[in-house]
Order: structure tokens, then sequence, then C-alpha cells
């Protein structure tokens, strides 16, 4: 296509044996109605290859965009997974080879590459479980190569060779909403490395080549032989252990323990987390569980009974709690983030999502478990906090965001930077500043290598907003407007900045030319309210304020707002309605139950603002 684009097309062949149902073409999407100009065709921006599908399909990728002329001069050295894809460039070993003397000068990252050690797994007899002789990240190199590649990741920093590690160029997704259940269970395609570092085994130092041939792309061995290199066979691959008959699908190790998803129409991948069913956690939070996953025709409250009848009560403690009360505003979300943010001995990458989260519930209590989060030097705690500053009120942000300034890795030093304004910082320290100064900059090229995407365009305007250049700010929100018109964020940031700039009328019909244009309207609809509250046209206001609110991908701010301009022109009852509706979308949140109290108590109804104050404050 023009411009130095390659396109991905929708129709796909299976390769897949024919006995499996392969050796056809397919489309990826049947049931969708896509036409020229939808996100999805296949000539649009999501199904660009420079983009969507290069760096991970191709060895020594440079994508070389330009933001300006809109181009790509993209090269690579193969379109497939080369050796040095994995091992770096590999002029050592041609040059060793051809000495014909036997010395190999592996200075380079064939060594990396290699354990620090020798390990052996030793078997307990009494438990059936293997015990690592050393054990944790550090003796997991490898991963940091297998996860630029199988992760859901952002690239922010391109031209990654693999001794660079994980955090100098990628930025991986924490346990967000939409991509993992609150308890880390697989909610989207994920790619394996999300999952993998919430189990056990990757805390006990299991690597991906304790079971997979990274060259032959096979398993180490087939069905429960393959866990059965670790763990005894005499006491998990037995019926007294899965309470399942032998040679049956209940009985197979992965079918409990790495519950499989079918991406792309016909790719059936297996979750790594390596979990313990929970059917529990289904009945307290509703979130799957692979019991009755299977067993369609039970509820999860017998899964719990059973498994309790086999293997005893559950284990106590896990982080799926904390992760749904900071999603839904549940009761103690605070106490609970907080707690997991202190845990040691909960995963990394959960805490780190704990992190985002707890900036919604910031108090005085809360205020010294960041400040120490904010000192971690586990990569993925850092990108919690950097993420989670934008959620903080920014005259507060330096607290929390200036040792991020310092962390050795690259992504989060400069997503720390992204989100601390400069009128944020400490005067009179040279120091921060210069670092501060080094890291935004890093970020604003790392947003101009990705400025192909709406995403990245909105994070320059903002920027460049901050330092106010106002007129660049909206040139970069119109070009994401424009080669995304469904993109949500590039119509109401641009409408706000209008708005600080005295230009309200010209950000009212930016709201409403997107209102027809994007698929996630709830946010254009909140905008327009808040707008037209400001012109005192409330009547029109309360209209979109309540299909904000009401939207079916909405946000417990939404209905207190909406709730907040009801009570404003009278109408406390219809107040409480909405709350209470809302309170039902996300039940315990604080705001809510706060607006539930006071309009109750305004009304008269002691009882009822009782019954709230005691569910804010349990």
């Amino acid at each position: 296509m023009p411009g130095g684009r390659l396109q991905a097309l929708s129709i796909v062949w299976d390769s897949r044996a024919k006995a499996e149902g392969g050796q056809r073409w397919y489309h990826l999407y049947p049931d969708e109605p896509i036409r020229a100009g939808d996100e999805l065709h296949w000539t649009g921006l999501n199904q660009n290859w420079n983009f969507m599908c290069a760096d991970c399909h191709s060895t020594n990728l440079q994508k070389n965009y330009d933001v300006q002329s809109d181009t790509y001069a993209t090269t690579w050295n193969e379109i497939d997974v080369g050796c040095e894809a994995c091992h770096g460039p590999g002029q050592q070993h041609v040059d060793a080879m051809q000495k014909q003397d036997g010395s190999l000068p592996f200075h380079g990252f064939s060594l990396t590459l290699s354990r620090a050690e020798p390990r052996a797994w030793a078997i307990d007899p009494q438990t059936g479980s293997p015990q690592p002789a050393s054990a944790g990240p550090a003796m997991q190199p490898e991963l940091q190569v297998c996860a630029q590649c199988h992760s859901r990741r952002a690239t922010q920093f391109h031209g990654a060779r693999p001794e660079d590690g994980l955090f100098e160029h990628f930025l991986p997704s924490l346990l967000s909403e939409g991509l993992y259940h609150v308890d880390g269970q697989v909610a989207n395609e994920v790619y394996v490395y999300g999952s993998f570092v919430q189990s056990a085994m990757y805390h006990a130092g299991v690597t991906c080549s304790d079971c997979h041939n990274p060259h032959s792309l096979e398993r180490k061995a087939e069905g429960n032989a393959l866990c059965g290199q670790c763990h005894l066979p005499a006491t998990f691959d037995t019926e007294a252990h899965h309470g399942h008959p032998e040679d049956s699908a209940g009985s197979q190790c992965v079918n409990c323990h790495m519950p499989a998803s079918t991406f792309m129409g016909v790719d059936e991948r297996q979750a790594h987390s390596f979990r313990i069913p929970r059917p529990d956690l289904s009945v307290s939070l509703g979130v799957p569980n692979v019991c009755t996953d299977c067993h369609s025709d039970r509820e999860a409250e017998w899964a719990v009974e059973s498994l309790r009848e086999r293997h005893g009560p559950p284990p106590e403690g896990h982080f799926a709690s904390a992760i749904h009360a900071g999603r839904y505003g549940g009761p103690q979300a605070e106490q609970k983030l907080a707690q997991l943010i202190r845990n040691q001995t909960q995963p990394a990458i959960a805490r780190a999502t704990a992190a985002t989260l707890l900036p919604r519930y910031l108090s005085q209590q809360s205020v010294p478990v960041l400040q120490q989060a904010s000192q971690t030097t586990d990569p993925l705690i850092a990108l919690g906090v950097a993420l989670g500053l934008q959620d903080i009120p920014e005259q507060y942000r330096a607290f929390f965001g200036i040792p991020g300034l310092y962390d050795e890795h690259r992504v989060p030093r400069s997503l720390t930077a992204s989100n601390l304004p400069e009128s944020a910082l400490p005067p009179n320290q040279a120091e921060v500043g210069r670092r501060h100064g080094a890291a935004l900059e890093d970020y604003i090229q790392s947003q101009k290598n990705n400025g192909d995407r709406p995403e990245s365009l909105v994070n320059l305007a903002g920027i460049y907003g901050q330092r106010g250049a106002f007129e660049r700010a909206e040139t970069y929100y119109r070009l994401a407007m424009a080669r995304a018109p469904w993109y949500t964020p590039a119509y109401v940031n641009l409408a706000d900045l209008l708005r600080a700039r005295g230009r309200d009328n010209e950000g009212q019909q930016v709201l409403q030319d997107a209102l027809g244009r994007v698929h996630d309207p709830a946010p254009i609809e909140h905008s327009l309210g808040l707008l037209l509250v400001r012109q005192q046209r409330l009547d029109q206001a309360l209209d979109h304020l309540g299909r904000a609110a009401n939207a079916a991908v909405s946000s417990a701010r939404y209905a207190y707002v909406y709730a907040v301009a009801l009570d404003s022109v009278g109408r406390t009852a219809d107040a409480i309605t909405a709350l209470e509706s809302a309170l039902r979308r996300y039940p315990g949140d604080p705001q809510i139950l706060s607006a539930l109290v006071g309009y109750h108590r305004q009304m008269g109804n002691t009882a009822q603002a009782s019954q709230y104050q005691r569910m804010l404050n349990p």
C-alpha cells in the first residue's frame, strides 16, 4: 500500500493438519460486516503489518516510521525468527568458526542466554514436588528474551536486541481489565508472559526451556510426561489427585492447571499461570473456573465442595479480592490494595497492578505504601507506580515519581517522566531536572517512533500541551482524529484543551462530531454534559450525563457526576435512584456511597443513610 505500508489480509490459511480441520482458507472475522473505513478492515490501521505483526515475526526489524510524512521505510534481515532474533548478532560466531582453531570468543549474548550455574531439580519423595538447587528470576535470563515477543506489550523503543532486556524497549501489560480477570486468569490474547510470572513455577526458577525446545519448537515431552519431569507421577498422575478416570480429559494436567483459549479463530493456546483451580473465587468474585467450564451442568458451589473433600480448604490470601476491590470500588479497597503492594510473597505483576489502582483511593494511611513502592528495584512494580501517577493530583506526584527517574530501565524511567509535569518538580534540584529532561526526551522520541498510532499522537499532544505549546498539541490531537476517527481520547482531550484556551464552542463541535464516529461514546457524552453545565444549559447537560452514566461501558465517576447534576436541579430522589442503580454495577465505590449517605440525610431518610454509612465504613 502507499507510504511503505504492508497490510495483513483477513483471509488466512489454517496451517493445522487436515485431520485437525486445517489446510483451508478461513476468515478471521466471519460474523462481522467489516467494510472499508472500519478499524478491522484489512486496509486499516489495526491490520498494518509494519506495526502489528513485524516486530515479533521478523529478525532485526527497523520500523522506520516518519510521523510528519506518515510513511514507513521498514527494513529487516529475515521475515522469520532467525537465530539472531534470540542470540543477537552472530559475527563473532562466524569469525570463530572461520579460525578453525576451536576457540569460541562468545563475549556477547550467547553467554547471557545460558544459566549462571547448572541447576538440578530434586523431587521430594514425601510431597512429590520438585525443589530447585537454586531459584528466582535471576536464574531466568532467557525469559527476558522470550518475553520480548511472548507477552502482551507495547514497543516503546524500537531496535531491541536480545541482550537489552525486556524493560529497555517494551512496556508489558499488567493485569488490566479486559485482558485479565481479577484473579489473573486470561480474558483476552496476552501471549503467556503475564500469566507465567504469576505462577509458583516462575518463582521457583522454572524457565521456558525447562518445558520447550526453543529450536525445534517442540515440547520436551508430551501429555502428563512433560509435567512428570519434575512432579512425581506416582503422586500427581493418579485418580487420587485429579479425581478423574485414567486417560480421560480430566486426568490431563494441562486441562486443570493450564486451561486453553482459542485465538485467531483456530489457535488454541494454554494459559501459563499453572494455577490451582479456584471455584471458590467464582462464587465470591464471579471469575471463571476450569471445573464448571467442563462440568457445565454443575454450579461453582459443587466444585468448591468437591475440591474441599479431596484436597481440603482452598489456600488463603489470593490477590483477586484486592484487584476486584480496586477495579470496582469494593469495601476496604484502599486497605486491600495497600496490603497487596506490601506482600512480597505475591506476584510482582499483581502488586504492580495494585499500584496502578491505589491512587484512586489514596489517603494519608496508604501514602507511605505507595512511596515505599516507588523505591522498588522490580521493573514491573516501577511500571505500576509510573502508570498510577496519572491518577494523583499533579502537585503531589513528585513524592511518588522522582525515584522512577533514577530507575535503571528506560521504559519505567521515561513513563515516569511523561506523567510527572515539569511544574511538579521541586525547585533547585538540578540533578532531578536533568534526569527528568532526559527521560522525557526519550519518551517523546518513543511516541514519535509510534506516531502511526493514535495513542502515541495523543500522548505527544498531552506533553506539548503541558509545555504550553498549544498549537502543536492541537495539531497532534487533530492528526489522531484524522488517522483513527474511532479513537475517543483524541476528541475528549482536544475539547479539554480548547476549553482551557477559552474556545468551548469549538470544543462542543469536536465532541458532537465524535458521537457519530467513536465506538466508546460514554467519555464523549460525559465531556459534552460537563461543557453544557458550564454553559448553564442544564436540561441538555442532564441528557448527556445520563447517557454516559448508563452506557454499557461506563464508570462509577460518570454515575456520581450524573447524580450530583440531578441533585443540583432539585431532583434528589432521582439522584438517589441513579446512585443505587450504579452501586449494583460498582459495589462499594466510596464516592457513590458517600453521595448516598448525604442525599438520604438530606431527604430525612436516616435509616438508609446509616445503612450506606456502614457500607462505607464497615
